[in-house]
């Protein structure tokens, strides 16, 4: 990105950054309310380069999402500084328990271990002057080196590092200054070398011509709290991205490096008495990457690592485990760099069942839906793969609940994706059934680029559901734009159907779903209901199947009776734990309508499993037509 060092440090000179060390008063302490506003013109520069850090991400993965993940943790410092707050050691007090309730990946959870260094050094002062700030960076900086079990230089550590020595040298006895903001701008000129440095620290960054994204998120911190402390005034910020420098640095690079692990995973751990000692041995012999960042009371953990439901079992021996989250970054990567000519990318939440080979296959971007056994928590097909939930409800006690995906994971997703894509669309379950289109809808809306992102209602769910984000997909892989592609999206919604039965309707009592007096009747009768979706979004009972035998037989029958036998179909059949059934629909269904345009098979997740329970088959109609044909039967240009 950049073609030389001196292009990047003829923003460097010292002369530049202190010529106004004699054109006003001088600052000789930072109080609360300094620190807040500083803060808050910082993150203001950082949520403006967020993008362009996305687009120089390489290491440790190239997975395109550093600024996002920067900028999400700052963020949630943001909302919760407190610019009345004077005294300076509370302020960062606050700061530091918000940064590492938000962090997220690598530098946002080095970052957060950082201003927990602040904090501890701090908690006594009410006021800073440059000695005592310069003490507590250097231990903030030795706290986030502390964090990693394999620091590395070349990242944000050697800027921390560097940053640090500069103001410690510019409180030396005879030499030192004491006006805040000549010992900052010492400190940001030290920080900006540092940081014009790091391609000659790692070869990746070299070989990319990039400088660290995490590391130049930090610098874009200070350079916000050094315009803050120059001007005096929180204006609008000036500051603008080089996106399209960014934009050609990222189709240019032809291959990345990809982690030798599959998920960044992470979690808040909450108790009395947490060893991160012992958390980080145990966690380092499962994965790499390990960030450790917080107190003995509170730490925040990020691994990437195969198994993260290992590494959330072994929080869970610490403390209290909560904000679990574990991102694929082998598909992350992938998906930001063989985008091509796509301009919407499609977020789907994971109570759509789309097979994984699909996924891939089209670009899908996935959300998980949170499980919960009591007060042991999952994640969707990630630490709880659907074998795993039928073979645990047939003998836990407790019968599982499920809950949207946290507003927090739907933001730093629609911010990730709007930074590499014109548009997002999330494709939904139907809000008739679930909160999550109102949790997209309401993290939509507070995201960095609400007008780059639509929710989309499906008024259809699990394999139906799928069916329309799979479409949706293949609009955007055709290069149609937004307003287009929602189009084509209503339109293939009224012409998509899920049906679904269930062999055992005791699991549906236990969750509530039926009451126990409708299984009385049925298992009386020997009807299997047969659940569907209405054309309002709601998810009933749309028929019975009499008798509980040779069910995929009487289910085709069912449907052929619906939908015509010469009809061009996209079909899905999925189930939960039971196979055999499922093959057997799928075989069933491919004969019964010859004219099929596909039909694949998967297992369903735990959106319907957790009602259905062991036995539920599940199959998607879509009465398909590819998207350029549908736009033309709709009068669209494209």
């Amino acid at each position: 990105m950049f073609d030389d060092e001196g292009q990047y440090e003829k923003h460097v000179s010292e002369a530049q950054l202190i010529d106004n060390r004699l054109r006003a008063p001088a600052i000789n302490y930072l109080d609360g309310q300094r620190l807040a506003r500083g803060l808050r013109a910082g993150i203001a520069r950082v949520m403006a380069d967020k993008d362009a850090l996305n687009k120089i991400n390489v290491f440790p993965v190239a997975d395109g999402d550093t600024g996002t993940n920067i900028a999400s943790t700052l963020g949630t410092v943001l909302v919760r500084l407190d610019e009345s707050e004077q005294h300076a050691g509370r302020l960062l007090a606050g700061v530091a328990d918000a940064a590492l309730d938000g962090a997220r990946g690598n530098s946002g959870a080095i970052l957060a271990q950082f201003f927990q260094g602040l904090s501890d050094h701090t908690a006594d002062l009410p006021r800073l002057d440059a000695t005592q700030f310069a003490a507590a960076v250097k231990r903030g900086a030795r706290y986030a080196r502390e964090a990693l079990s394999q620091p590395r230089e070349g990242t944000i550590l050697s800027v921390l590092t560097e940053y640090a020595k500069a103001l410690s040298q510019q409180r030396q006895p005879k030499t030192g200054a004491t006006d805040m903001r000549v010992v900052l701008q010492h400190g940001l000129a030290a920080a900006r070398r540092a940081l014009a440095n790091t391609p000659k620290q790692l070869e990746v960054l070299r070989k990319s011509g990039v400088v660290d994204a995490g590391a130049k998120g930090f610098v874009d911190l200070l350079e916000g709290v050094d315009d803050y402390l120059r001007s005096g005034s929180l204006r609008e910020q000036t500051h603008v991205a080089d996106l399209a420098e960014a934009d050609a640095f990222a189709a240019e690079l032809e291959s990345y490096e990809e982690s030798e692990f599959r998920y960044c995973t992470e979690c808040l751990i909450t108790g009395d008495d947490i060893d991160r000692r012992k958390l980080r041995e145990q966690t380092a012999a499962i994965g790499d990457s390990v960030v450790i960042a917080g107190s003995r009371r509170k730490v925040r953990l990020h691994i990437h690592t195969d198994h993260p439901d290992q590494v959330f079992e072994l929080a869970a021996h610490q403390g209290l485990v909560s904000g679990q989250k574990a991102d694929d970054m082998h598909t992350q990567a992938g998906l930001v760099h063989r985008k091509s000519a796509q301009k919407v990318a499609v977020l789907m939440d994971s109570a759509g069942d789309v097979p994984e080979d699909l996924i891939e296959e089209h670009n899908i971007h996935l959300v998980s839906l949170r499980v919960h056994f009591g007060e042991t928590n999952f994640l969707d097909k990630v630490t709880l793969t659907p074998e795993e939930l039928f073979e645990r409800m047939k003998t836990d006690p407790q019968h599982p609940s499920t809950s949207q995906p946290s507003p927090a994971d739907l933001r730093r997703q629609f911010d990730f994706l709007a930074s590499h894509y014109e548009s997002v669309l999330s494709v939904n379950v139907t809000s008739k059934a679930s909160g999550t289109w109102q949790a997209a809808a309401s993290a939509a809306q507070r995201a960095t680029t609400p007008e780059k992102l639509h929710v989309l209602d499906t008024g259809n769910a699990t394999l139906g559901q799928g069916l329309v984000a799979v479409y949706a997909a293949e609009c955007s892989k055709a290069g149609y734009d937004l307003e287009t592609t929602l189009t084509l999206c209503d339109a293939i919604g009224k012409r998509t159907k899920a049906y679904a039965y269930v062999r055992d309707l005791r699991y549906a009592v236990r969750g509530g779903r039926v009451p126990a007096g409708v299984k009385a009747v049925a298992d009386m009768l020997r009807l299997t209901p047969i659940l569907g979706n209405r054309s309002d979004g709601r998810i009933t009972a749309v028929g019975v199947l009499a008798g509980r035998t040779r069910l995929p037989e009487r289910l085709t029958r069912f449907l052929t009776a619906r939908h015509a036998s010469d009809s061009r179909l996209r079909i899905f059949v999925g189930h939960g734990d039971a196979l055999a059934d499922c093959e057997e629909l799928a075989q069933r269904l491919r004969a019964a309508y010859p004219s099929h345009e596909s039909c694949h098979q998967t297992e369903v997740g735990t959106a319907l499993g957790v009602h259905g329970g062991p036995g539920l088959v599940v199959v998607g109609l879509q009465h398909y037509l590819p998207p350029a044909e549908l736009a033309v039967q709709l009068g669209l240009e494209v």
